[in-house]
């Protein structure tokens, strides 16, 4: 199957479909990120935050793939917005995965309500991080319009944030390709709770498909990149099988008015970690 790739305003791709590590233990990620290479995914994402950055790396060492056939996304933690403290924590990330880049780091959050306007002295030092061919590309996760407005600089390639089909942050995505700025879904399932809703179920049943294969679906014909996660090798593999169907227009339509506004992680303008 052919994933396919989302180009930055870099100049750079990165694989639409990707696989999600959050919430995997360290322990669990290799055997998780080894089944996902197996089916196909060449993109993988974790965080310093997540804890599996070694048994990620453990993964990709295992799998003999290319270096240059993989992208992967790692993500600088609230604590080391810093300059110095940013330095050490990609250099960090990078000796646990065993790499000498990554292909996309992202500040994680812009934690304003413990650490102020830190997250900017973060985006000048990943400026030189990527300059310094220790990141590819950079970006930001969980940022709203005004924290966007405050870097300085070369602007992100993309914002990774929380989006599913009862929270679609629609504004917010629209702010985004206003700036050239690609969108990428964090729980993108809204943490299993979408999958029950009627319409998921009905729509995947009229594709013979499961209501996970129908959301993932649903967002890559938004536009999103996208990055379910599982430790299940069953569903790791279902939900990269999401290529040999479409979603009509009405079936479009109709998750999308499904949006309640319904929020599961941490709001980035009130999150005090």
């Amino acid at each position: 199957m052919s994933v396919p790739q989302i180009t930055f305003h870099d100049g750079k791709q990165i694989p639409q479909l990707g696989f999600g590590v959050w919430q995997v233990e360290n322990d669990q990620a290799t055997p998780a990120v080894e089944k996902a290479l197996e089916v196909g995914y060449r993109h993988i994402d974790t965080a310093a935050i997540y804890g599996n950055e070694e048994g990620v790396g453990k993964a990709i060492a295992n799998s003999g793939i290319a270096r240059e056939d993989l992208f992967i996304t790692t993500k600088l933690w609230n604590d080391a917005h810093k300059a110095a403290d940013a330095r050490k924590a990609i250099e960090t990330s990078l000796e646990k995965l065993g790499l000498d880049h990554v292909d996309l780091y992202l500040i994680h959050w812009p934690a304003t309500v413990k650490y102020g306007d830190a997250y900017i002295e973060a985006w000048n030092a990943m400026q030189e991080f990527q300059a310094e061919g220790l990141a590819t590309s950079i970006g930001v996760s969980n940022f709203h319009e005004q924290h966007l407005s405050a870097l300085e600089g070369a602007k992100p390639v993309i914002d990774q944030v929380e989006l599913h089909p009862t929270f679609q942050q629609s504004e917010l995505r629209s702010v985004l390709a206003e700036r050239g700025i690609a969108t990428e879904a964090w729980s993108p399932l809204g943490q299993s709770k979408d999958l029950q809703h009627e319409v998921i179920a009905r729509i995947a049943d009229e594709h013979g498909v499961s209501p996970a294969q129908a959301i993932i679906r649903w967002h890559l014909q938004l536009g999103n990149v996208v990055i379910p996660k599982s430790v299940t090798p069953e569903r790791i593999a279902s939900n990269f099988d999401v290529f040999g169907f479409e979603l009509t227009g009405e079936q479009m339509d109709a998750i999308n008015a499904l949006d309640e506004g319904n929020r599961l992680g941490g709001n980035p303008d009130t999150a005090d970690f």
